[in-house]
């Protein structure tokens, strides 16, 4: 379950999420537990959520545009429909994450793990995907206009109807 403490703090707004994510600047210090958290539809547009534990959270509709979600722990994440366009995701784990019809224009996922993620109708046009793993994940429909695979394991990802 979610720390009450950091939800109060998110919800307060970005600037005081952020000045209290500097006074702790060491992610290890304080992890934000947002586990299980519901922030369906809540803006997030440029928050500092480095490290956070966002496991099975409802993210839904989110907008997480220019978010700092670097190693980030979003396994079981709702992210449908959330767009993330521009946001920092370099070596985070959504493992499993719901990504559907997501937006991920401009995203780094260098290094991130997406096996297993549903990206289905996900828009990942000019992504950063190098070292990214995409084992066993459903690429299906996905826009991968502007990306480079080459760096990206995507064997056994389901990609039928992409657009590249």
């Amino acid at each position: 379950m979610a720390s009450q403490k950091h939800l109060d703090l998110l919800s307060s707004g970005n600037t005081l999420w952020g000045k209290w994510r500097r006074a702790y600047p060491d992610v290890q210090a304080v992890e934000p537990d947002l586990h299980e958290a519901d922030l369906h539809g809540v803006d997030l547009h440029g928050v500092d959520l480095h490290g956070a534990d966002l496991t099975e959270a409802n993210l839904q509709g989110a907008d997480l545009r220019g978010a700092d979600l670097r190693e980030a722990d979003l396994r079981n994440a709702n992210l449908r429909s959330a767009n993330l366009s521009d946001a920092h995701l370099q070596k985070a784990g959504l493992r499993w994450a719901d990504l559907r019809d997501a937006t991920l224009c401009r995203t780094d996922l260098t290094g991130a793990d997406l096996s297993k993620a549903d990206l289905r109708g996900a828009d990942l046009n000019g992504a950063l995907l190098g070292k990214a793993t995409f084992d066993e994940a459903s690429l299906t429909g996905v826009d991968l206009s502007g990306v480079d695979l080459s760096k990206a394991d995507v064997r056994g990802s389901a990609r039928t109807g992409t657009r590249a």
